[in-house]
This record gives C-alpha cells, structure tokens and sequence, in this order.
C-alpha cells in the first residue's frame, strides 16, 4: 500500500513541528524517517497514523484521502517504544486480542496466531506473560500483535530505542528478515543512523519540521545533498574546508606514503601535517584523533587495525593525511 503525504503542516504554538512536508512511501517499501529530536519525524508518523491531525495538508493510503479519518479506520499498525502489553494476558493472548475485538473465528484466530509466533520467535512462549520476557521478546510480541490484523500499512515509532546496544542489532536484523517475508509497507522513525542504513530501502532524513533529502541509504551517504545530511549519516572530519568521511582519511609517515597520484581526492584537499593526540583501539578499527599542525583544528581518522599496527602510531606523533574520496557536498563552500 502506498502512503503520500502532501502538503503537511502542523504548528504547537510558535513551533513549526511539520513545516510543508511532502512525501511519497512505496508499497511494500521499509522506509525510515531519521533526525534529531524536534525534527518532526514521530509527528509526521502519528499524522500518518492519524493520532495527530494537521492544521493542513493530506494524507492518503493507497490512493484513498485519510486525512480526516480515524486511526481504527485506517488499517494501520502501530508499534510505540515503550509497548504497553496487556500485563494480564498471555504472549498468545495479546496476539490475538485484535482479532477476537474483531469478532474473527476461533480457528482463524488460532491459526493466525500460531503462524505470527513461528516468524517472530516466539512459538515456545504463548503461555508466558509479558514480565517473563525480555525486552527484546516483548518487542516481538508487539509487532505480531500489530500484524494480526493485516494492518495495510505498519508504522514503527522508535521500536527497539529503550533496549541495550547488542538487542537493538539483533532485533534491527530480525525486523530486515521479518519485512522480507510480510511484503507490508513500513514506516519506521529512528534518531539512529546506524538503525536507518542497516534496515531501510529507502530514507527521509527530517530537520526543523523539513525533510531534507529522500533516497537510498547509498544515495544519502555517498551523495548528501547537503552539510546536514552528511553529518547525520556518519562521523564527518574537515580537510582544508572540505568534508570527508574518517574512513576516507589515508595516514602516513611521510607525504609520499599518504599521497597517490591516482586519487583525485588528495589533488582537492591537499596532503596535511598533522600531530597524534590519541589511538583508540575499537574492535576492527582504529580510531586516530588528529589535529592539523598549521591551523590546530583537530579532526580524525578511521584506519584498520592493520595499518594501525603498520604505522605503529603513538601520542604526539607527526604524521602526513590525506583524503581518498571527497563526496560531491564537501567540495562546495562551507
């Protein structure tokens, strides 16, 4: 089901929380809407949803206007953060309460249930309560809930952000698996970028009620169309005005080490002298602090560990950088 929203505008008082927002979400797609908090991405979802309404603006599912229809009429799941269970009942239970609701037969309702708790994990737990799972597994348990109904559309409101770093990979790479095998249109808000270019097709990044770019986690990163969303999507550094990606940082301790001449890069930005003032070991990689021996202005670089060990760098240091790829954005004037 395709969502569009067109025009959208939502003011609280002076604030503009959605400020002329339009956005086409294809069917079947997993779509992220990434920003910082106050950029309007959980308002634009709720809107969606129909939770809040717009001061204008229109919404349509599947080429149906809903902009004023209610949110139990709107075929839509809804996944919080903070999922309120119903402490009461069992795992198989919260499942299936939107279909009893519904008045569906019992052996549609067993048998629907029985088939979301086999893809989401939890066929061994339909007799458990909800304070006898982890918060990962409750997670689960919510978005079977939502699905239950064959909802058109599943709107995900940063589901996995209360849970520890280790869960939220898991549960991000459970979720990719999960869309693959529903097909259903998912809208899913995250602040976290590493979220967003692990799960989504596509990515609306919002600032200050705005959205400023929509595409492929690819598109975004390799090709921002701005300051912004360069700095959104991953650790940027400054090279002579230019923005690279630390990863795109060549270290060496001469300038003929740090310099190729078939990158086009380095022609742009220059090779540098710059001073050591930390190695930070951090699994795969390694992390460089650096600051420019001419201006002070510090900035860093991501290495391997190989290289790390090659160089064998230490506090204090003077080495030579340079940059190997400078994204299209980075050589505008900033």
């Amino acid at each position: 089901m395709t969502i569009s929203v067109s025009g959208a505008n939502k003011r609280y008082g002076d604030f503009a929380a959605l400020d002329d927002v339009s956005l086409e979400i294809p069917s079947g797609s997993l779509t992220a809407l990434l920003g910082p908090s106050g950029s309007g991405k959980s308002t634009l979802l709720r809107s969606i949803a129909g939770l809040d309404r717009l001061d204008s603006g229109t919404v349509y599912i599947n080429g149906d206007d809903v902009t004023r229809v209610s949110p139990q009429n709107r075929d839509i799941g809804f996944v919080f953060q903070h999922y309120a269970a119903f402490k009461h009942m069992t795992v198989r239970e919260n499942v299936a309460f939107g279909l009893k609701i519904r008045k569906r037969p019992k052996a549609e309702v067993a048998k629907k249930v029985d088939e979301l708790l086999e893809v989401v994990g939890l066929a061994g737990f339909q007799t458990r309560y909800p304070a006898q799972l982890s918060g990962g597994q409750r997670q689960r348990m919510a978005l079977a809930r939502a699905l239950a109904v064959d909802p058109k559309v599943l709107l995900l409101d940063e589901p996995f952000g209360a849970l520890d770093a280790k869960v939220r990979e898991d549960l991000r790479k459970w979720l990719r698996r999960l869309h693959d095998e529903v097909h259903v249109t998912t809208v899913l808000v995250t602040h976290d970028q590493q979220e967003a270019l692990d799960v989504a097709d596509r990515i609306a990044v919002l600032n200050k009620g705005r959205i400023e770019q929509v595409g492929s986690p690819d598109d975004l990163y390799d090709r921002p169309q701005n300051e912004f969303v360069m700095s959104f999507l991953g650790s940027v550094a400054k090279l002579n005005g230019s923005l690279v990606r630390p990863h795109d940082i060549r270290v060496g301790r001469t300038p003929d080490l740090a310099l190729s001449s078939a990158d086009q890069a380095s022609a742009e930005t220059g090779v540098l002298k710059a001073r050591v003032h930390r190695v930070v070991h951090l699994g795969f990689e390694v992390r460089v602090e650096l600051s420019n021996a001419a201006t002070g202005d510090e900035f860093h670089a991501q290495i391997t560990r190989g290289d790390a060990e090659a160089l064998a760098l230490s506090e204090g240091d003077e080495v030579y950088v340079r940059a190997t790829r400078v994204p299209a954005i980075a050589s505008a004037d900033l």
